[in-house]
């Protein structure tokens, strides 16, 4: 599938193997992004690949879930969710019967990790809890947020500085999405981006979905801070987004119909022989439509 085309922008994604735990992922991106970028490029990077190749995940088969995460799966995820507070937010209807038949046994594990991780606020969200995500990963793992997303940016860009002479915008992006009106920008999961608010978690979504606020993906991290305006980050991120596409799949479910296997039953086989962009180059041209976000 070839990425769609953005007003504004020329957009090259950049597919790679995918990054295991342990990968070298400055090497990877300097090895497959470094010929192509020119001088004021952004350089999109999902942060979930550079969360993996940090080996920054968890194995949930190990979580012991307590009472009130076995709570949050009986009542919260089948009925609340999976009626009310789906119609609420517009969620689609496939979803909706997904989350009435939500797994206790691998669900509970999973609430409880994430009640240990991120708090009630994050627990209380549907899927993506404060960024501890499943989709994409094998067996009962799971991959945590970047702990310094800010710092792994630097990092990046110091790269491209140093060894390629080259001077680029580096943005780490999430899928999970910022809901905004007009200058108030609300992002259930945490960000380090200035003028986006954070934190609010399940409070956050549930008001973005429920007033149809302008959902973006989320800017994790922007280097050098200065080079973006919030409302540039936002674009971008949503342009990545649509550039870098789900890989194996946009949710858990879909990862394990794609292979015909139980969510717990994907291999790391399975997803190596799946196509993974995990970064994206993107140009802007003289036209300010991006920045309109149209």
């Amino acid at each position: 599938m070839s990425p769609p085309k953005i007003p504004g922008l020329k957009v090259k994604r950049i597919r790679t193997a995918y990054w295991l735990p342990g990968t070298n992922y400055l090497e990877e991106i300097l090895r497959t992004a470094g010929k192509l970028v020119r001088n004021g490029d952004i350089l999109a990077v999902s942060e979930k690949a550079l969360s993996i190749a940090q080996g920054n995940i968890v194995d949930e088969s190990k979580v012991e879930p307590g009472f009130a995460s076995q709570f949050l799966v009986r009542v919260w995820m089948r009925l609340c969710w999976g009626y009310l507070l789906g119609f609420l937010c517009r969620l689609k209807p496939l979803t909706m019967l997904r989350l009435r038949d939500y797994p206790q046994v691998e669900g509970a594990r999973h609430k409880q990790l994430v009640l240990e991780k991120t708090g009630l606020l994050q627990a209380l969200r549907f899927s993506s809890e404060g960024g501890v995500d499943a989709t994409n990963l094998p067996y009962s793992y799971v991959s945590l947020p970047l702990p310094r997303p800010g710092d792994v940016a630097e990092k990046i860009y110091a790269a491209f500085q140093q060894r390629l002479k080259k001077s680029v915008i580096v943005l780490i992006v999430d899928s999970d999405k910022t809901y905004s009106f007009r200058r108030l920008h609300l992002s259930p999961s945490p960000t380090g981006v200035s003028g986006i608010r954070s934190g609010g978690g399940f409070l956050y979504y549930l008001f973005g979905r429920m007033f149809k606020l302008k959902p973006r993906s989320t800017p994790k991290a922007v280097y050098p801070p200065e080079a973006l305006t919030v409302e540039e980050a936002l674009n971008l991120a949503e342009a990545s987004h649509h550039i870098l596409g789900y890989g194996a799949g946009k949710t858990m479910w879909d990862v394990a119909e794609k292979f015909n296997v139980a969510m717990t039953e994907v291999t790391w086989k399975m997803l190596k022989e799946t196509e993974h962009c995990p970064i994206a180059i993107l140009r802007r041209t003289s036209s300010a439509d991006w920045r309109r976000g149209n």
